[in-house]
């Protein structure tokens, strides 16, 4: 083994390392293959066991979106393209009309779209199935900015019929290039609105490659609405730990209006999940094969997953299955058994972990149980993890048990779809917790002693558009406006409490759009989550929200 890591490196160093947006790139062809099977595999998001037998998921029918600075090649419309390139391109754009062939093809945006839908038998996506819709929005300076990039991810959205479930996003803007006063990763850039308003009102879950840091391109990590993603790298052939290189930007250079280390404003954390993104060898416009790393290739593995959630769900609607409703297209649903399902602790095989399939180190080698985000009920994400790895099994796992109301006693696995309704104006003081401003979840088995549970609740900023000539559309004249973040919070009690200050945990941040519990179960019995629209900010009557859990029932 030694002496062919040591051949590979020495073929590995003939080659020439270059930027390509999400991280260094070096040209591969005719090296064995080494990542992308392995980061979709077991090692990595164990996406390969859905696309088999019994669970046939590979994305069939559905829609995914991209938006890069250039975009993937087409075999006819381009003379790079590779002829039998193993990639199947439902629509390419330039922002929102049809691209100019031999222009803006670009290698990132075909290494991001292979991670995604690659069909190589060697290289398989994530979904090779899905329909994926790509638009450039040029790199020109002074002729591309935010405004262009907006209009772009609308264009994406509205395509195959206004049916598009995820967009990857693996690039971001510099606060340099920010038209505003003073900017800061404060969620008001345009583009951030443009995200979490489109998110809302296209039905599209949005997957941003984290990119956070010392200077670089963090616009629109800000985002509340969508999923923001680290990467891992591999320890022993697993992806298992957070590479170090992910609090850099890519590439990286300081932006001459930023005066610190770019963050978001105030407590909210940035990141949402983590997934592979070290060493993933991928498909360039002409065929040949190039690996490459960064948030840039971790972020496609994310939206991927989404394609197969949404097959599985079709596919039960389509058969009438109980506890089924289109409730399981919407985005923030999807958010929610992502976050749920995702790897923390790698399970002793008793299952009072969950299952998980590995334990998640950050940057200091230290596990989510020495976080703060575990010992704090007001920090609902690890600042490095978010609430751990992709693992797009496990998320199915989540999703397949269906939905369960607060009206029925609920399975130990499970999601739902809900809202509350507010009877009293926005304040900005803290209110009582009437009846009317709660859920109970009750589960319907006692939960054993010493498991854990895990539990998340996420939910939307309100940002509508200044919609000035009432076409429903977003132009490149318009603005939006934030509406503010209604304040929700989740409590783990015993069936028989009443009230919530008697819960076992909590998560009762007053800053994200996201609540997650993960803590242990303290001795055998009954529980229930509940779910508490604490305070209204913006004007919306109905608080809408997505829960997802997963607990251990005594056996």
């Amino acid at each position: 083994m030694t002496n062919r890591l040591e051949s590979w490196f020495k073929q590995l160093l003939q080659y020439r390392f270059r930027w390509i947006g999400g991280g260094i790139g070096l040209s591969l062809a005719g090296l064995p293959v080494f990542a992308l099977s392995s980061s979709v595999g077991v090692d990595g998001i164990d996406a390969l066991r859905l696309h088999q037998a019994p669970f046939n998921l590979t994305g069939r029918k559905i829609a995914i979106g991209q938006v890069e600075i250039g975009r993937p090649s087409q075999f006819g419309l381009d003379k790079v393209a590779f002829e039998s390139l193993p990639m199947s391109v439902g629509g390419l754009f330039f922002r929102d009309t049809q691209p100019t062939a031999n222009e803006l093809v670009d290698y990132h945006a075909t290494n991001v779209a292979s991670v995604m839908i690659s069909q190589d038998k060697r290289l398989t996506g994530v979904a090779p199935g899905a329909s994926l819709y790509s638009a450039a929005v040029g790199p020109l300076p002074g002729q591309t900015g935010q405004p262009e990039e907006c209009l772009a991810s609308q264009h994406v959205a509205l395509q195959n019929g206004g049916d598009v479930r995820a967009m990857n996003f693996s690039f971001g803007e510099s606060l340099g290039r920010d038209s505003r006063r003073h900017p800061s990763l404060d969620g008001n850039s345009l583009l951030t609105q443009c995200i979490d308003w489109s998110e809302r009102v296209h039905d599209v879950l949005y997957v941003i490659a984290g990119n956070q840091g010392s200077g670089g391109i963090p616009i629109p990590t800000d985002n509340f609405n969508g999923v923001n993603v680290a990467y891992s790298t591999r320890v022993d052939g697993r992806f298992v730990k957070l590479d170090f290189a992910n609090m850099g930007s890519e590439p990286t250079f300081s932006p001459f209006r930023a005066t610190g280390p770019e963050s978001n404003v105030g407590a909210r954390r940035s990141i949402s999940l983590v997934a592979p993104g070290n060493f993933i060898e991928m498909i360039n416009p002409d065929g040949t094969v190039s690996t490459s790393s960064g948030t840039s290739f971790a972020a496609p593995h994310v939206a991927a997953t989404v394609a197969l959630l949404q097959e599985l769900g079709d596919r039960q609607l389509r058969a009438g299955s109980p506890n089924w409703s289109t409730d399981s297209r919407r985005p923030m649903v999807m958010k929610a058994v992502l976050l749920n399902s995702a790897d923390k602790l790698q399970d002793q095989g008793d299952g009072r972990r969950l299952g998980m399939t590995r334990t998640l180190l950050d940057e200091r080698n230290r596990t989510w149980l020495e976080s703060d985000a575990y010992r704090d009920p007001k920090i609902p994400l690890h600042a490095e993890m978010g609430t751990g790895h992709l693992n797009a099994f496990r998320a199915y796992q989540q999703l397949n048990p269906g939905q369960w109301g607060p009206e029925s006693l609920m399975p130990a696995i499970g999601w739902n779809y809900g809202a509350i309704e507010s009877v009293t104006p926005p304040t900005n003081l803290p209110r009582r917790e009437p009846a009317d401003f709660f859920h109970d979840y009750v589960f319907e088995q006692p939960l054993q002693a010493d498991s854990f549970i895990s539990a998340t609740l996420a939910w939307e900023r309100l940002v509508v558009l200044k919609d000035h000539n009432e076409n429903g559309l977003y132009d490149l004249d318009e603005t939006f406006e934030d509406r503010g973040l209604n304040n929700m919070d989740l409590y783990l009690m015993e069936a028989e409490a009443t009230d919530s200050s008697e819960h076992v945990w909590s998560s009762i941040s007053d800053a994200d759009s996201v609540e997650h519990i993960f803590t242990k179960i303290p001795e055998t019995g009954r529980y229930k989550l509940r779910v508490v629209y604490r305070q209204q900010v913006n004007d919306e009557l109905l608080q809408h929200y997505a829960l997802a859990w997963w607990s251990v029932p005594v056996n």
